[in-house]
């Protein structure tokens, strides 16, 4: 649109599409969830609000489609909005924007509705142009994943060293006392070039190259960090994760850890649980995964790892688990806790209607 560009992620809702809605949820901003106003919120929007929990997507908006068909109805959609909001916000879910929409008809879609003059909130599209998303990424613990060295070596460039990758989060500038991990020698930045030009400071999700003051062995893989807010490294991983592959995944499977730029191998020690969507209840040591489970799982790496919790870094707290004898991907990881703390309920006395 005029005012923004966006990648649209089409993820069907049917439980044996599970693994789909992960990747797709995986870099997402803002998830809708549509829900059909004639049924209500079902088996298949709880298990989207979930897998967007699970996946901590910033924004998520319930868009209540075929208004047309319930006469568009107020109680009919704040009857929706109520239940969904109720569980998501259990669920840990940060942001939940619903809108009353006919697709058919174009009501509430791109212009306002004049069949729902009682909703005063915004469009489907006008939501989507104006939501904030600039933040979840860039005010994060900075990270870099080493992805190349350069070292042209040329007569204009005698001791160009430089670590290029993209920011996975925060933000660099010149004169940042920084660690490398996992070796934790510590320097600075002496510069950073973006696009062939130097620069004083570079976020996600600019792709950079560091100049660092102290010549130290790094390689691809390796992970630049402030000194001061440097994670903790670790052979010892547990995560929740999504089984993607058709062949199970079992305890004392041996896989390759991908986690950023870096690949170890490693060994799975443990399944604690599998978690079932449509109720949230928990099997305890189920023995294996298969495809499209949701559990948690237990990992020793042959290295150690500077592993961020998911719930602070979407990106440095993700990994995938991969088949060491094709390549194949596994198993999609994120560190730590499932679902976040849920906000503190609202007393009904304070509420004074919708918040459209």
């Amino acid at each position: 649109t005029p005012r923004r560009r966006f990648i649209l992620a089409d993820t069907p809702g049917h439980v044996q599409y599970t693994r789909n809605m992960v990747t797709g949820a995986s870099t997402a901003e803002l998830t809708v969830i549509l829900v059909d106003a004639r049924n209500g919120v079902v088996e298949q929007t709880r298990r989207h609000a979930a897998i967007a929990a699970l996946l901590r997507v910033p924004h998520v908006v319930l868009a209540v489609n075929k208004m047309d068909l319930v006469s568009y109805e107020e109680e009919v959609f704040a009857r929706i909005a109520e239940e969904f909001t109720a569980y998501a916000t259990e669920l840990g879910v940060p942001e939940i924007t619903a809108i009353p929409i006919s697709a058919l008809a174009g009501d509430n879609v791109v212009d306002p509705s004049a069949n729902m003059d009682w909703y005063g909130g915004p469009t489907v599209l006008e939501h989507l142009e104006t939501v904030p998303v600039s933040h979840d990424l860039a005010h994060c613990h900075a990270r870099l994943p080493v992805q190349y060295v350069i070292r042209p070596q040329t007569a204009e460039h005698p001791d160009y060293r430089g670590y290029a990758g993209q920011i996975a989060a925060g933000t660099f500038r010149v004169g940042d006392p920084v660690t490398v991990l996992p070796s934790g020698r510590a320097t600075r930045v002496a510069g950073i070039d973006l696009l062939g030009k130097p620069v004083e400071a570079a976020w996600t999700p600019q792709s950079v190259t560091l100049l660092l003051e102290d010549d130290i062995d790094i390689s691809r893989g390796d992970l630049l960090v402030p000194s001061k807010d440097a994670p903790a490294t670790t052979q010892d991983i547990e995560a929740t994760v999504c089984h993607v592959a058709d062949a199970p995944l079992t305890v004392g499977h041996r896989v390759l850890l991908k986690h950023g730029t870096r690949t170890v191998k490693a060994i799975v020690k443990d399944i604690p649980s599998r978690l079932t969507l449509d109720d949230l209840s928990l099997h305890p040591h189920p023995g294996q995964l298969v495809a499209n489970d949701i559990g948690r799982v237990k990992i020793r790496t042959a290295e150690a790892l500077p592993v961020d919790s998911y719930a602070d870094s979407r990106r440095t707290g993700s990994f995938i688990l991969i088949d060491p004898a094709d390549g194949t991907t596994l198993t999609a990881g994120m560190v730590g806790e499932s679902f976040a703390s849920p906000e503190p309920v609202k007393d009904e006395a304070e509420d004074d209607g919708w918040d459209f």
